[in-house]
């Protein structure tokens, strides 16, 4: 374990000080740890490794200076995972906090140290006050699931194109034999294509190639097919709601599952879900003109994951088509339906997200 101290000049190193808050900035082999007191001032700065005994030291070392109530953490859902799980464990509130700005890193410059100090002052400060997700939940499993499931789909796609590739170049007389049929017939053909033994003739390599491509997309459409089922079985057994409701399948109910972690109390209110999920309106009002704009922020999936569901709901469900006629006929423009009506199911999600047994 290497030592770095930093205190600031004319500070000693003190114990026992009352709260100390600490701030961690979190890399794939170690960790650099800063503790600071509640006033602000610099007690020590520590490196430890990123392991499980590397967590119980850094939660000691801390405890040595005071009580530990605030840890600000960098990348709590990559590289200081671990770490937050454990500290969240041991009743550490974890902060998430982001990079330092440009400006101090100009002025002070940029080491391990120093952002570990800056999440700390982060903390301190307010300016940090996002809780961290937790990962020890049927979500995290989720995630997981999504994972794969993401990385087959790309892998699928990826196959299919490079055998339609195959085919435009294929000798005509096999490209006209498979012509013309529909996907699963087209994949049973070319996993049943012949053998050729010619090691000379193009046509041989064709075939071998057709034939591995075909079953490796059986062979990911059923891995596909399976996360399908195992997202299915986590979801109808922790929000068996969730998955009732019109518009909602189990691939958009999951990432919006996955945006709101499983420790879906850190959001507040429907508000700050809303936000979370880029939803919440933003002003865009100038002189005499009053009105507000789709909000850009947030994250992504799961804005797009609304997206989805609200235009399934405008193809099936009544109540939905009535809203976007009156909003309509009351001059909205299409974009401000959209984001309203994905601000309405922001708020419908929302009460649905603490788990409920199945019934």
């Amino acid at each position: 374990m290497t030592s770095f101290r930093m205190p600031h000049p004319g500070t000693e190193q003190q114990t026992d000080v009352g709260e100390v808050v600490v701030g961690v900035d979190t890399h794939k082999d170690f960790h650099v740890a800063v503790a600071l007191t509640a006033a602000g001032a610099m007690l020590d700065s520590e490196r430890f490794p990123a392991t499980a005994d590397g967590y119980r030291r850094l939660l000691t070392w801390a405890s040595q200076f005071g009580e530990l109530r605030r840890a600000g953490v960098e990348c709590t859902s990559s590289y200081g995972a671990g770490l937050t799980r454990y500290l969240l464990n041991e009743g550490v509130n974890v902060i998430e906090v982001g990079f330092g700005d440009k400006a101090t890193r100009r002025r002070r410059g940029k080491s391990d140290v120093i952002d570990a100090e800056v999440a700390a002052r982060a903390v301190l400060a307010g300016t940090a006050q996002a809780v961290a997700k937790t990962t020890d939940g049927p979500v995290e499993m989720i995630r997981l699931f999504k994972l794969a499931k993401k990385s087959a789909l790309k892998a699928r796609t990826q196959s299919i194109n490079q055998l339609k590739a195959v085919l435009v170049n294929a000798d005509p007389a096999l490209r006209e034999s498979l012509s013309g049929l529909g996907p699963k017939t087209l994949l049973r053909r070319c996993v049943a294509l012949p053998s050729d033994q010619n090691p000379h003739d193009p046509n041989t390599a064709a075939h071998y190639t057709l034939r591995v491509l075909a079953r490796r997309i059986q062979a990911l459409s059923e891995e596909v097919d399976d996360l399908n089922k195992q997202l299915t079985t986590v979801i109808s057994a922790h929000w068996p709601h969730l998955l009732e409701q019109p518009g909602i399948g189990p691939d958009n109910a999951a990432t919006l599952l996955i945006t709101a972690g499983d420790n879906p109390e850190r959001l507040h209110n429907e508000s700050s879900f809303a936000a979370l999920c880029g939803t919440s309106p933003v002003e865009a009002s100038s002189g005499k003109s009053r009105r507000r704009r789709l909000n850009r922020g947030g994250d992504r999936q799961a804005n797009a994951a609304l997206y989805r569901i609200v235009l399934s709901r405008l193809r099936l469900h009544p109540p939905t088509r009535a809203y976007r006629d009156r909003r309509t006929a009351e001059g909205k423009t299409t974009r401000e339906i959209m984001r309203c009506l994905k601000r309405y199911v922001a708020r419908e999600i929302y009460g649905l997200l603490t788990p409920q047994p199945a019934t």
